[in-house]
């Protein structure tokens, strides 16, 4: 473990509330971020005084050449930074292999007046939503260098040129390196935007290639220090336990049977509803707490179960008065007068987020500074819970972001940031590092929405669809996280994938009535974003479906799904890039099948082919999946790669085993012995095929998830005859039919 000191403290802060970052990067991505706007008096001298060596926001450039690129979004093992990075550099035409990353404080960034834009890494929009503004960046920086260099040769600018992080004088052949004008470049006025112009990714260098990622060398090392891994002079450990029933509250505990033990500094009440202890190890504080006698008020929610919130689901699949998402024409008179039928009604279960590294974070409190380390996706949410918290302004806390040991959406919550601050004020001027036991981190989770989905769809003589129905009854994250994002009872993230147009997520088929809609209801079990948030559930509802009506009208899956979407080339055009690459129609080795399914989100058009076999028994082995993605602009394929391989980790994981049931109020799986993750040997063979089309910028993490399930579950049909409707897979037979 690596020791970490104090950071400087930060420039005063702007006031702004929790809530409002909070709606400001909602992982679905449908509600708008704050606009950044580009070279503006942001960059001010007074606020947060900028490195001798600071070209501009983003760029830093040192004697010794190395190149600092900072950066607003976090890395938790996607590859944002290196991402960010290489379209940074592009611009900078600097030497990648001087290239170094950085992230500034929310506090810097406030005082700033936001120049690091949105710091929420959220929502598949690391480098989608923040490209712009940083490869302007990294141009603008590139500009001021060679000025520099320029007016210290008494020559016009246009006449230098740069490559590598040397610059060039045409006519004379003299040459310099970016570290010898930095000085002299970071005083220079920043120019004109309106001069600035970004490069065609046609004649990128950096920028679309297979580049190793900057972090890959500190991971392997150990060197890397991530949150649970903070020491401090002084510092001493929290363990924590919260009502075990969401709603709760903490009736009473008695602290005179730990307190003596080893090591035991303080025991305390945090909040209304939970009780940490404070030791000078983790270990000695987490032992002491579990054989503290507690008593808990648990409330109403005592009586909910896995049960009744089945039913409440079931009855808002014909409730009425549900919000509209997606409509077009009459389809419920369409499927009336239709000549036939089809129905089917499917299921998807509370999911945990169940990353590696518990939920943490260190605090440090004092009547005039408060200071937090933290894993955080959304520092500027983390910035704001911890003034709140620590009942001070914000330009008296900072918060300074660690790499991530996981995410997943989880860590856009700042629970634990809330709790590590009111510790902390219990214990002034002492860093106190809260870290949550496993058993916590999964039983007081933010969960993957559970829903069920009631599908119905009208065809004439000829089989032709003629209207679909599709009812969604379930929780709404937004009403849960940003309630004010809900208008007239509508959460627009529950239609992901579904939605009528826009670049979010489009459906891809053309029906000629179509009605999709949501009964809400929600649970005393928290809702958060998880990775593909609503799009999950919406591909197995829609693809598995598709299929159904296929097969029921006797047609091929992909000529079907073909015909359903012609009007929409960029759709048809990933559908039919993975249908070739898995070699769709031809013939397969004796005992496997093949499922496909496509769907948009994030930005992005996905498809994917699984090929399966079940044994006589109903043992599924998921052999292959190709998976084929438009992103519009690929900055690092290798990166893409690897993220929709681990997005088939984490898609297959949930589609297998994925599972938190409720019992007398609570999460019944505290660990993974009771929630299961895919296994190495379960892995299938995974083969991208990236087919950026160019023009727009689409997210990359989450969107192949979607297909994952859908896909394994129509291949599961095509080699059983056995249709499966409810997640997960664990709890299913696939004995043949």
């Amino acid at each position: 473990m690596n020791a970490v000191t104090s950071t400087p403290s930060a420039p005063r802060a702007a006031k702004i509330s929790r809530r409002s970052f909070l709606g400001s990067s909602a992982t679905a991505g449908l509600v708008v971020a704050f606009h950044v706007p580009f070279a503006t008096s942001a960059l001010a001298q007074d606020a947060a005084a900028p490195l001798p060596e600071e070209i501009n926001a983003w760029v830093v450039v040192k004697p010794d050449e190395t190149v600092i690129i900072r950066i607003g979004r976090v890395e938790m093992g996607q590859g944002t930074l290196t991402g960010l990075a290489q379209l940074v550099a592009e611009e900078l035409d600097c030497n990648w292999a001087k290239v170094k990353t950085e992230y500034p404080t929310p506090g810097q960034s406030l005082a700033r007046k936001r120049v690091w834009g949105d710091f929420g890494t959220v929502g598949s929009r690391g480098v989608r939503q923040s490209e712009d503004y940083m490869r302007k960046g990294g141009a603008t920086a590139r500009m001021m260098l060679v000025q520099a260099a320029a007016d210290g040769w008494k020559v016009p600018a246009d006449q230098c040129s740069v490559s590598n992080g040397i610059i060039t004088h045409g006519a004379s052949g003299r040459k310099t390196s970016y570290g010898k004008v930095a000085v002299a470049a970071g005083k220079l006025p920043l120019p004109d935007a309106a001069t600035v112009k970004l490069k065609d990714p046609k004649t990128w260098k950096i920028a679309g290639k297979r580049l190793a990622r900057l972090d890959t060398v500190d991971k392997v090392t150990g060197k890397q220090v991530y949150g649970a891994d903070i020491m401090m002079p002084g510092m001493l450990n929290a363990a924590i336990k919260e009502c075990p029933v969401f709603g709760g509250k903490l009736k009473s505990f008695d602290a005179a049977a730990i307190e003596k033990r080893p090591g035991i500094k303080k025991v305390m009440r945090v909040g209304d509803s939970a009780v940490a202890v404070v030791a000078d190890t983790w270990w000695r504080a987490k032992s002491a707490l579990a054989a503290m006698p507690v008593v808990w008020d648990k409330g109403p929610g005592e009586k909910v179960s896995s049960e009744s919130i089945a039913a409440i689901l079931k009855a808002g699949l014909d409730a009425s008065g549900a919000a509209v998402g997606t409509s077009n024409g009459d389809a419920p008179a369409a499927i009336a007068a239709s000549a036939r039928k089809i129905e089917a009604v499917y299921s998807y279960p509370f999911q945990n987020h169940a990353t590696m590294e518990p939920m943490n974070a260190t605090a440090r409190w004092t009547p005039t500074r408060c200071e937090v380390w933290a894993p955080t996706q959304n520092a500027e949410a983390a910035l704001a819970a911890c003034s709140e918290a620590a009942e001070l302004k914000q330009n008296q806390c900072d918060v300074y972001r660690m790499h991530l040991g996981g995410g997943f959406g989880r860590r856009s919550m700042t629970d634990y940031i809330t709790q590590a601050v009111r510790i902390a004020k219990q214990m002034p001027g002492t860093p106190i590092k809260l870290l949550w036991t496993r058993e916590e981190d999964m039983t007081q989770g933010r969960y993957h929405p559970v829903t069920q989905c009631k599908l119905t769809a009208g065809l004439d003589a000829q089989g032709n669809v003629t209207g679909l129905h599709m009812r969604i009854s379930g929780q709404s994250i937004l009403a849960s996280v940003i309630p004010q994002a809900v208008v007239n009872g509508k959460d627009p993230a529950v239609f992901m994938g579904l939605n009528a147009g826009g670049a979010e997520g489009a459906i891809g088929y053309s029906f000629p009535n179509l009605l999709i809609d949501h009964s809400m209801r929600n649970t005393h079990v928290p809702p958060g974003f998880w990775r593909g948030v609503n799009l999950n559930q919406n591909a197995i509802y829609l693809e598995s479906f598709m299929d159904e009506i296929a097969l029921a009208t006797k047609q091929d899956p992909l000529e079907f799904r073909r015909k359903m979407m012609s009007k929409n080339p960029k759709h048809l055009a990933v559908l039919n890039a993975a249908a070739e690459r898995a070699g769709w129609g031809k013939p397969l080795e004796k005992g496997h099948f093949q499922g496909i399914a496509q769907i948009m989100g994030f930005g992005s058009y996905v498809a994917a082919v699984a090929e399966v076999s079940v044994s006589d028994e109903g043992k599924l082995t998921v052999h292959r999946i190709v998976a084929a993605t438009d992103c519009g602009h690929a900055v690092n394929p290798q990166q893409i790669e690897a993220q929709v391989e681990g997005s088939f980790v984490y898609g297959l994981s949930g589609a297998l085993y994925g599972e938190c049931t409720v019992k007398d109020g609570q999460i019944e799986q505290e660990n993974f012995n009771t929630y299961q993750m895919l296994k190495m040997d379960e892995m299938p063979k995974v083969e991208t095929v990236i087919a950026a089309s160019g023009g727009f910028w689409g997210g990359v993490g989450e969107p192949t998830i979607a297909v994952a399930a859908p896909a394994v579950l129509n291949a599961i049909y095509a080699a059983t005859g056995k249709r499966i409707r409810d997640m997960p897979l664990k709890d299913q037979s696939l004995k043949k039919a």
